[in-house]
């Protein structure tokens, strides 16, 4: 309740206001739940990170093969690319036949 009311407020100036020490408060079941979902959500995103990792690493294999060899700034900016575009970029270079359908496809989809 302190913390939606004070939502300025850091964490230990809440602990003053409410006189918990903060050991007291991490055991707690409120806030091992919360810890548990945050643990939950940390996982899911390395999970996604992990992913798009390998299908950037797969997609750019398959393009140095299809275009040749990419550019350092090419490669970078295909590594940065969110998995759901990664996706889209491996199904559309199948139809590339050379390095200027990978310019119009990042320049399209940038």
């Amino acid at each position: 309740m302190l913390v939606q009311r004070f939502p300025q407020l850091t964490e230990e100036q809440i602990m003053v206001i409410a006189g918990i020490p903060r050991e007291e408060i991490r055991h707690t079941r409120a806030v091992q739940d919360w810890l548990a979902e945050g643990r939950q959500e940390g996982r899911q995103e390395g999970l996604q990170e992990g992913e798009a990792r390998e299908a950037a690493k797969v997609t750019l294999r398959q393009l140095n093969r299809r275009c040749g060899t990419l550019s350092d700034p090419t490669t970078a900016q295909i590594q940065a690319l969110p998995l759901e575009q990664l996706e889209a970029l491996a199904d559309a270079l199948l139809d590339f036949t050379g390095p200027a359908d990978l310019a119009a496809w990042l320049a399209a989809n940038a």
